[in-house]
């Protein structure tokens, strides 16, 4: 039988009410003649409180036992929700991630895949099982110790689960209906689309949309699997919600697919660095080392072209990251400098910018759209601070307080409330 791989996130199954109407959407894939995999992730709000009783009983927690603990929201709603689909006459049996096994690296916490065998479950299937549901989020490692994957990974359980057993598609259940254009809470013309493409897709997810977790569609993009986005809360038929797709598969599309945001994001500036080959490695191999994400990065002539304090000549190095590792950042380039890898004379600290940007792959055809963003962002007097560029999108660094503005200005710039 075809398999159809189906993702419910926390909320979908955040009681037994939600569970049961996840169960019927499941058993109408059963009676459309699928053999389904259902990935479910902990109830609403069960793995933070799982997460805090860990902080309460050791602040420097074993990282195994801290996984063998987040771990059990996964197991509970896999079992509640396989013993729903039997009591409504489906055959169904719930899997934890040993069972499978769903094998993974040793990487306690942001564990990552390494196989998933198919011989229990199509066993099971042939055996007359319609049902296998699968706890989210988990898997095992060689040392035979319960591994997660990190917040998130049941999206990317669900991708893999579609690769590795050749599924027609992997349906994510979520909040949302779909991928919009933009976050509909800051523009009510953000219009729902039918279909975008992994490319696409996976810039909008690294650039802070929150629908798709960004290894889910990583995953989807190597293995070329369908995913397809929609609501746990609506009526659901073929048509339903967006497909994430090949761009083969898109006939047409506009240039600029969708607007993306980040609202907490900080600037740091190290100013009168040398300038000398490796000096970009000698900044952003610590920052590498001390976990720091860094996005955007400019580097630019200094004031001072040329200073005998600095026995030669000198440049500024501007970088962005999340406002929450700023502390990493700034203990990462102070330890660099006393350690005599860098010199510099300031770094300063702007923790109060938004990253905008836009995304496309229409943008790889057609040129003016860098132009065309910046004059509407100059008609409403936003400065840019930061700017980077890819093959499909564009963003800038701004004051956070323009950022609502910021993304309503471009949405109607690019005209993404209409679908041609």
């Amino acid at each position: 039988m075809p398999i159809l791989v189906m993702k419910f996130g926390g909320t979908s199954v955040a009681d037994l009410d939600r569970i049961a109407n996840a169960a019927e959407k499941v058993k109408r894939e059963v009676e459309r003649g699928y053999d389904v995999i259902v990935i479910v992730s902990a109830m609403a709000g069960k793995t933070n409180e799982l997460v805090k009783w860990v902080n309460d009983t050791s602040g420097f927690y074993d990282a195994r036992e801290y996984d063998a603990v987040v771990s059990s929201g996964e197991n509970v709603t896999a079992g509640l929700m396989a013993l729903r689909l039997q009591e409504m006459g489906v055959p169904a049996r719930s899997w934890q991630g040993w069972q499978v096994p769903i094998n993974t690296t040793s990487a306690h916490g942001s564990a990552r895949f390494v196989s998933i065998p198919r011989e229990n479950l199509d066993s099971k299937f042939a055996e007359g099982f319609k049902v296998a549901v699968v706890a989210g989020f988990q898997g095992v490692s060689h040392e035979h110790r319960i591994t997660t994957l990190g917040r998130g990974g049941s999206d990317t359980t669900a991708v893999a689960f579609a690769a590795a057993f050749d599924a027609e598609r992997c349906d994510i259940y979520t909040d949302v209906d779909g991928v919009y254009t933009t976050d509909p809470r800051i523009t009510s013309k953000a219009r729902k689309l039918d279909k975008i493409s992994y490319e696409e897709m996976l810039e909008l997810a690294s650039l802070g949309a929150k629908v798709l977790q960004t290894r889910s569609v990583e995953l989807a993009m190597r293995y070329k699997v369908r995913l397809r986005v929609l609501s746990s809360f609506d009526e659901t038929d073929e048509t339903s919600g967006t497909l994430v797709c090949d761009e083969e598969e898109i006939m047409e599309s506009k240039v600029v697919s969708g607007v993306a945001h980040s609202r907490d994001e900080a600037k740091i500036t190290l100013f009168t660095i040398e300038d000398r080959p490796g000096i970009a490695a000698a900044i952003f191999g610590p920052l590498a080392d001390a976990g720091v994400n860094v996005d955007m990065i400019v580097q630019n002539i200094s004031e001072k072209d040329y200073d005998a304090a600095h026995s030669g000549a000198v440049t500024d190095m501007t970088f962005s990251c999340p406002v929450d590792q700023v502390k990493l950042a700034t203990r990462a380039m102070e330890e660099a400098k006393a350690a005599g890898k860098i010199k510099y004379d300031e770094l300063i600290i702007d923790t109060d910018v938004s990253k905008v940007s836009v995304v496309g792959i229409g943008m790889r055809s057609h040129a003016g759209v860098a132009a065309r963003m910046f004059k509407a962002l100059s008609a409403e007097n936003i400065n840019i601070k930061v700017i980077s560029t890819s093959e499909i999108k564009i963003s800038v660094l701004i004051d956070r307080k323009y950022m609502e503005l910021a993304v309503q200005t471009l949405h109607d710039a690019f005209a993404l409330e209409s679908a041609v």
